[in-house]
């Protein structure tokens, strides 16, 4: 008897291609690889109910789906010498284009700046930095943020705790799925 290929109907959302489809399963196999992504084949199917086989076939399906798009390894920001988390809210002046883009691929440049979030609101950017020291945030803001054509203005806040800090996304499965 032919193995079944599982097919996930992907849609167009805001111009983002999403998965619309997850089974329990699917969605029990992202639940577990986000947890612990070195599981073995053999431990993830026993988590999820499978057997190996088809448990790995619903791996490589929901990485070509684009579902899971890598692994990696956690790692501890204060024992990579990186104590100070800035959050920084960032308006532009101009929104031309050539603006904006240049901005953008500033940003993406620079390994300290970790995430960078398009807002509604007040500010245009919200970004995410890690720095070793506030002279070395004041430096990243003075050689390279404030360099940027068409800022208007930046805003800080510095970080002092952190009380939750997820990297699980809820994943659910579908009704009816």
């Amino acid at each position: 008897m032919g193995a079944k290929l599982r097919h996930f109907k992907l849609v167009y959302w805001q111009d983002m291609l999403i998965l619309s489809s997850m089974d329990a399963i699917d969605a029990k196999i992202v639940r577990a690889l986000q947890q612990d992504g070195r599981l073995t084949n053999l431990e993830l199917a026993e988590a999820v109910g499978l057997s190996p086989s088809p448990c790995l076939r619903r791996v490589r399906n929901l990485e070509a789906a684009g579902v899971i798009q890598g692994y990696s390894a956690l790692v501890d920001q204060k024992a990579c010498g990186y104590p100070i988390t800035c959050l920084v809210r960032i308006r532009l002046a101009n929104h031309s284009q050539e603006n904006v883009q240049a901005f953008e691929k500033k940003i993406a440049e620079t390994d300290a700046i970790l995430d960078c979030y398009l807002m509604t609101g007040g500010a245009d950017y919200e970004l995410r930095i890690v720095a070793r020291s506030l002279d070395d945030y004041e430096q990243l803001v003075r050689q390279t943020i404030q360099k940027l054509p068409g800022i208007a203005s930046i805003e800080t806040s510095f970080a002092y705790g952190v009380v939750k800090k997820s990297r699980v996304l809820p994943v659910l499965a579908e009704k009816g799925a």
